[in-house]
């Protein structure tokens, strides 16, 4: 039975030495009904929450907070442009631990309710990469968990791991999420300060009259901790309008190197909370919840039309090929006999070379390894981050019809070079100085046709 708020308000007095309550009502935002909450209103004017758990989740939960709010020190909080809950103090309830902070004012929006544009999408964005840009010695002071990127990596693997040893998860979900894990470009990122898995509900609002809605402030800090900042991004697959602003503020307001493959990693994080949610049904016997999750996960595999890691197209990379042919001099030196050193060439000499070459610069053939550079862009399919670089959308095909391009090239490169031949057309150059130009070409042209050969197999 859930405790009224005129009880628990009067559990504050014994946790706040000096408090005196002089009201009390409910918190309209109470932890999807997880906890016993009331607002107290105290003599002095402040406003109090007060929480109780309701079971050892719950209990865990609220330890795991008033640690964090006692390592944002007076000086970590001067470096956020809006309000964490402060740690008033902590009790019990019966038999159940309570913890009391400050009230935060704010209201609250529902992430599918996020407008694209200026205003609340913005302020969400910005207000993350603040958190992110906390020092990690915040966190590090507390004691608070630190996770690596091959630490966060090898947990997922884990994850998917026992997921598909359930049986409920799709062959297409599963090796989806493997290909993810094993793509190496994915899980090039920096270990920042993050919430630990931000919500639609961690952030709390205001009107400002010039901006519009800015953030007042964040609550929910019990996963505060070191890790994986698409963690606190993950949620925006339920705000399909609001993320590409979300990200793009982020993005302008975060203090690190850009990170190319954020998106998918959060649209990733999004799509395995139903692997959780399967999990949590097995470990508890729960077959409903099962049924549930396994229904989600079907809904899920039925609805994605994207990779979450780009696939090279056949002709990827022509473009760095056709770079590397302009760098070609136009006369190469006098002194160089490059004649030689062609005709001296045996292919069988190289045989390994090139798939050697190739499997470095993009992994095995048939891998599914995103270059580093290359932009990732999640779009729609339910669970929705969407991207923005032109040409690089998952939702459209790799480019990979460079034939005009590669034709140009080749039609360039096979026309006679100016001055190459002899006027009786038997095009001996044992002693035309242009001869070494003429070689040069032919061995770009050479290099360039294994190139597109290997690269396209």
């Amino acid at each position: 039975m859930a405790r009224s708020p005129f009880t628990l308000a009067a559990a504050v007095t014994a946790a706040v030495p000096g408090a005196e309550v002089v009201g009390a009502r409910a918190l309209t935002s109470g932890g999807d009904a997880r906890f016993d909450s009331a607002v107290a209103t105290l003599a002095d004017g402040r406003e109090a929450t007060i929480r109780v758990s309701s079971d050892d989740e719950t209990a865990a939960e609220l330890s795991a907070e008033a640690i964090a709010l006692r390592a944002l020190t007076p000086g970590a909080r001067e470096m956020l442009p809006f309000l964490a809950p402060e740690l008033l103090g902590q009790t019990r309830v019966g038999d159940h631990p309570a913890l009391v902070t400050s009230l935060v004012p704010g209201f609250q929006v529902e992430a599918g309710n996020i407008p694209a544009g200026r205003g609340t999408a913005e302020a969400a964005g910005a207000a993350i990469a603040r958190i992110h840009a906390l020092p990690t010695s915040v966190v590090r002071s507390a004691g608070l968990a630190d996770r690596s990127p091959a630490e966060i990596r090898e947990d997922i693997r884990t994850l998917v791991d026992r997921a598909a040893a359930t049986g409920r998860v799709s062959a297409r979900l599963t090796v989806r999420w493997r290909e993810a894990v094993e793509s190496d470009d994915l899980w090039r990122f920096e270990s920042t300060v993050i919430l630990g898995g931000a919500t639609d509900t961690s952030f709390l609002y205001e009107d400002d009259e010039a901006f519009g809605p800015r953030v007042s402030g964040v609550i929910g800090w019990n996963g505060l901790s070191i890790g994986d900042p698409a963690a606190d991004l993950a949620w925006l697959a339920s705000a399909p309008d609001a993320a590409a602003d979300v990200h793009r503020a982020y993005a302008a307001t975060v203090l690190r190197a850009p990170d190319p493959a954020l998106r998918a990693r959060s649209r990733m994080l999004a799509e395995l909370e139903f692997a959780r949610w399967l999990l949590h049904g097995h470990e508890t016997r729960r077959d409903d919840i099962v049924d549930d999750a396994a229904q989600l996960l079907a809904a899920l595999a039925d609805g994605i039309r994207n990779d979450l890691v780009p696939r090279r197209g056949p002709g990827a990379g022509v473009d760095d090929a056709m770079v590397a042919l302009e760098s070609v001099p136009d006369h190469a030196p006098a002194d160089i006999d490059t004649s030689m050193q062609t005709d001296a060439y045996d292919p069988r000499t190289f045989a390994g070379v090139v798939a050697d070459d190739d499997t470095a610069a993009f992994g095995p053939r048939g891998s599914s390894a995103v270059p580093a550079a290359a932009p990732e862009a999640l779009t729609g399919d339910g669970l929705s981050a969407t991207g923005d670089a032109p040409g690089n959308r998952p939702d459209e095909e790799p480019t990979s019809d460079l034939g005009d391009a590669v034709a140009h090239a080749r039609s360039a490169m096979d026309e006679p070079a100016a001055g190459s031949r002899t006027g009786d057309g038997t095009g001996d150059l044992a002693h035309d100085p242009s001869a070494d130009e003429a070689e040069a070409q032919r061995a770009a042209r050479a290099a360039f046709q294994r190139w597109t050969s290997s690269s396209s197999e």
